[in-house]
């Protein structure tokens, strides 16, 4: 509703305009609004304690960076041997499907192989340290030997 009188409201002594952010400063202080902490936080005491990544981030992590790898290397490798397979009377858009064919299937070939080695040694791993209490270069070593082993059972 407009006013129609001559006069503002503010001029009159008893009134005054409504402000709807004038005790948000006394509430919440904007600049305390945002200050997050730097360090890392912890549900149970006891995690603080222990300087390791858990073993869930060792499976995501481990597992992950095996596939990628395995991938960009497969993917190379298929690449190359797209190369090699041209034939002489392939056009250009012939060369660039068997390209991506190619190294799409090897590069998913071999992720998928290298990925699910880094899965065995990520629970290897987390099992050593989970009975050792230790996280060293020999949990490592160890994780690693059973993850061989694992591997060579399968073809005898």
């Amino acid at each position: 509703m407009a006013h129609h009188g001559g006069s503002y409201p503010e001029s009159e002594p008893n009134t005054r305009l409504y402000n709807p952010y004038q005790d948000l400063n006394l509430q919440v202080p904007i600049n305390n609004l945002y200050k997050l902490p730097t360090s890392p936080e912890f549900l149970f005491a006891e995690e603080s304690l222990h300087q390791r990544r858990s073993w869930g981030e060792n499976l995501t992590f481990y597992t992950g960076s095996a596939y990628l790898g395995g991938s960009v290397s497969g993917a190379a490798v298929g690449l190359f041997s797209a190369f090699r397979n041209f034939e002489q009377g392939d056009t250009l858009k012939l060369k660039i499907n068997r390209i991506l064919n190619s190294s799409g299937h090897t590069g998913r070939s071999w992720g998928n192989r290298i990925g699910v080695v880094g899965l065995i040694y990520a629970g290897t791993e987390s099992g050593v340290v989970a009975v050792t209490d230790r996280d060293d270069v020999w949990s490592s070593v160890a994780a690693g030997l059973a993850t061989g082993a694992v591997c060579r059972a399968a073809r005898g």
